[in-house]
C-alpha cells in the first residue's frame, strides 16, 4: 500500500487507528496522579469521547492504563514463536499497516485489547479499589452439599460496562474510514470480551480442620490473562476472512468464501490476507525475522526452519547464570548458589 499523499487520506488513516490509540497510555498515563479531571489532557491517543469519559471516571483509569501495558505485554508473549511477534504495538499511539489494515494480526489485537480491559476493570472492582462497583453479584444457582457463595467475585457486568464504553466509542463516533472496517474491529472486539465472559468460572476456597475442606467458600472468578490471549490465538488461527456486502437493508460481514466454513459469531475475521512477515516490508508492516531468534529442535512456528524461512540462521553461543545446588535449610529457607554453563542459540540469517 502506498503512503498516503492527500490530507483526506492521512485523516482516514488516522480515524481507522484511534480506536486501539489508547493502548499508549502506558507512556501518557503511567505518571498520571488520577485526582483532577484537567489531567485527562495530558493524555494521548484518545477521541473526545473517551477523553469524556476519563473526566467522568478518573477513578477507572488506572485500571484502563494497566489493561493497556497488559495488552501490549501479553500480546508480544503469546506470539513470542511466530514470524508476527506482535512487536509494532509497543510503537501505540502510532501503528504500522499490519494493525491499521484489516489483517488477521488486527483482529487478534482489537480482541485482545477489549477482553483486557474488561478483565481489568472487573478485579478492580472486586479489590476495592474503584469506588463504584463492589463484587460481582452473587450467582442465583443454589450451592451444593459442602461449599457456599462467598468471597468476592469479578464484577464482569461492570467490566463490560465501562470496558466496551471505552474501547468501542471511537469507531462508534468517528465519521472516518472504511465501514468494513469499523465492522471488522467491532466484531472482533466483540469475540474478545466473548471469550472473556465464557471464561467466568466457580474459584473456591477451602476450610476446615487440618485443610480436610469440610466447607468451601466460591466465587465466580475470571480466567486469567494469558489463557485468554491463548483462546485468542487460536481463534486468530482459525480466523475467516471476509467481505462487507449489503444483505437484506444493511450491510453485514460474510464470508467471502462461502464453502469453507460457515461463520460463527465467536470467529475472528479479517478482510485482507497478511504478508508472510519473512522479510521486511514497511508498507506491509513486517519487520521481517532476520535476527529472530529460532528453536533448532522444534517442529512448530518457532522452528529455525519456519521462523528463518529458509535462509538458513547463525549458532552463537551464551553465557547463562542459574541456581542451582539448593539446599533446604530448617526452618524455612532455601539457600542457592550460582552456577553458570554455556548454551547453544540460533538466530535466522
Amino acid at each position: 500500500m502506498g503512503r498516503p499523499t492527500t490530507a483526506a487520506a492521512l485523516l482516514c488513516q488516522l480515524g481507522l487507528s484511534a480506536a486501539i490509540q489508547w493502548l499508549g497510555l502506558t507512556e501518557s498515563g503511567s505518571g498520571v496522579a488520577w485526582n483532577e479531571s484537567h489531567h485527562c489532557r495530558l493524555l494521548s491517543g484518545l477521541v473526545p469521547d473517551q477523553l469524556q469519559m476519563c473526566r467522568r471516571n478518573l477513578e477507572v483509569m488506572p485500571s484502563i492504563v494497566r489493561a493497556a501495558g497488559r495488552t501490549k505485554s501479553s500480546c508480544q508473549e503469546t506470539f513470542a514463536d511466530m514470524r508476527w511477534n506482535c512487536s509494532s504495538i509497543q510503537q501505540a499511539p502510532s501503528f504500522g499497516p499490519d494493525l491499521l489494515r484489516g489483517t488477521r494480526e488486527s483482529a487478534f489485537v482489537y480482541a485482545l485489547a477489549a477482553a483486557t480491559i474488561t478483565h481489568s476493570i472487573a478485579q478492580a472492582c472486586a479489590s476495592g479499589e474503584l469506588p463504584l462497583c463492589s463484587c460481582g453479584s452473587v450467582p442465583s444457582e443454589v450451592p451444593g452439599s459442602g461449599f457456599r457463595w462467598g468471597g468476592c467475585g469479578d464484577n464482569l457486568s461492570y467490566g463490560l460496562q465501562l470496558g466496551s464504553a471505552f474501547a468501542d466509542s471511537p469507531l462508534k463516533s468517528s465519521k472516518l474510514g472504511k465501514q468494513a472496517l469499523k465492522a471488522m474491529n467491532l466484531h472482533n472486539s466483540a469475540v474478545g470480551r466473548q471469550v472473556l465472559s465464557d471464561s467466568l468460572d466457580t474459584k473456591c476456597k477451602c476450610h476446615g480442620v487440618s485443610g480436610s475442606c469440610s466447607v468451601k467458600t466460591c466465587w465466580k472468578g475470571l480466567a486469567k490473562l494469558d489463557e485468554i490471549a491463548s483462546d485468542l490465538k487460536s481463534k486468530y488461527l482459525t480466523a475467516i476472512k471476509v467481505t462487507h456486502r449489503l444483505i437484506g437493508p444493511r450491510k453485514q460481514l460474510i464470508p467471502k468464501e462461502m464453502e469453507v466454513r460457515p461463520m460463527e459469531e465467536t470467529d475472528l475475521v479479517y478482510l485482507i490476507n497478511s504478508p508472510d512477515y519473512c522479510t521486511p516490508n514497511l508498507h506491509l508492516g513486517s519487520m521481517g525475522t532476520q535476527d529472530r531468534q529460532c528453536n533448532k529442535t522444534s517442529m512448530g512456528s518457532d522452528s529455525c526452519n519456519l521462523m528463518c524461512c529458509g535462509r538458513g540462521y547463525n549458532t552463537y553461543m551464551e553465557e547463562v547464570v542459574e541456581r542451582c545446588h539448593c539446599k533446604y535449610h530448617w526452618c524455612c529457607y532455601v539457600v542457592c548458589k550460582k552456577c553458570r554453563r554455556k548454551v547453544e542459540r540460533y538466530v535466522c540469517k
